[in-house]
């Protein structure tokens, strides 16, 4: 969805402890899923557990599919990282206990229905998901398609490769990965913050402006008179950048 933001790591963090219920390991399974394979919603919810769990085990390359991609552009394989392995385990336990069948066949995020033959809804993961982030107490514009956006954006911080981000999202052009990355989220939101009239990086800010064109012994002692430490080294060549160190 056009214009959603990326989760940072401990946003996600938050979501993935906001399900509760029946289906609670279902959609956090979807949840975890898509932020550590970012497959597309419609991607995610044409997934079976013979896609995720072969051998008896989780699958470590996660194949999406030319028949469940979008415009059935091209297949790809993913990575699964720990976090979605966990996630396929949990997932698989719970078909267990729930359905007694892990038939490779069947919709790895199922419906409601008894039978759990039925794939579930794309609205309804979108009310689902929509619901965890709230509980999260997460703002701006968040959706599912904020999933494959985390994915991106998080692969493309730790490895700085914008042509990998694109093979693993299966985009045919670059130029598509680009307008999914942007700043750091969590570095954006420390800036802005960091220039809020009460913070302290904003007030010694403030000072030196204040200050900066003054002489240099008048530089320093107004700077002690307000609080500030000087050290001996900038007393002594006061016209060399000062260590200050704000007390108290």
């Amino acid at each position: 969805m056009k214009g959603t933001r990326p989760l940072d790591n401990n946003e996600i963090r938050l979501v993935s402890v906001c399900f509760d219920g029946t289906f609670e390991v279902r959609n956090r399974g979807l949840f975890m899923l898509g932020v550590s394979t970012g497959g597309r919603i419609s991607e995610l919810l044409s997934l079976t557990i013979g896609d995720v769990y072969q051998n008896e085990s989780a699958v470590t390359d996660l194949l999406y599919d030319k028949s469940i991609v979008k415009g059935g552009e091209i297949s790809r394989a993913v990575p699964v990282n720990k976090d979605g392995r966990d996630a396929i385990d949990e997932l698989i336990t719970w078909h267990r206990e729930r359905y007694q069948n892990t038939q490779a066949s069947r919709p790895l995020f199922p419906s409601r229905h008894k039978s759990g033959t039925v794939p579930m809804h794309r609205q309804t993961a979108h009310q689902m998901l929509k619901k965890a982030f709230i509980a999260a107490g997460l703002n701006g514009k968040i959706a599912t398609h904020s999933l494959r956006k985390s994915f991106a954006q998080r692969v493309y911080e730790q490895s700085g490769d914008i042509y990998l981000v694109k093979e693993l999202l299966g985009h045919r052009n670059v130029a598509t990965t680009q307008q999914y990355l942007g700043v750091n989220y969590a570095d954006a939101r420390e800036a802005v913050e960091s220039i809020s009239l009460d913070s302290e990086s904003y007030r010694r800010m403030k000072t030196y402006n204040s200050l900066k064109k003054t002489d240099d012994e008048t530089l320093i002692s107004e700077l002690v008179h307000r609080g500030y430490e000087i050290t001996s080294t900038a007393r002594e060549t006061p016209n060399k950048t000062a260590n200050v160190v704000k007390i108290g």
